[in-house]
């Protein structure tokens, strides 16, 4: 594993020292479990920011709107 140097609040050192307490084997698995689901947190804002954007175009684009109507009614059931 790669290790890494960062600066940390005071809070957040005592929060790290508690490991045990929490059931992780120790302080780096709890960074890289919190890191972890915050990559997968943004990822799926970023997701929803794209959907709303997508949605938002298909409502003021009647262009866009016709030519999805229209594959839809082509679409096999």
């Amino acid at each position: 594993m790669i290790q890494a140097k960062f600066s940390l609040e005071k809070s957040h050192v005592q929060f790290l020292n508690q490991f045990k307490l929490y059931g992780f084997k120790d302080k780096s698995e709890i960074v890289r479990i919190a890191l972890g689901r915050l990559q997968r947190e943004l990822e799926r804002q970023s997701l929803e920011e794209s959907a709303a954007l997508y949605a938002q175009i298909y409502e003021e684009d009647a262009e866009i709107k016709e030519l999805t109507e229209s594959a839809l009614l082509e679409w096999p059931e």
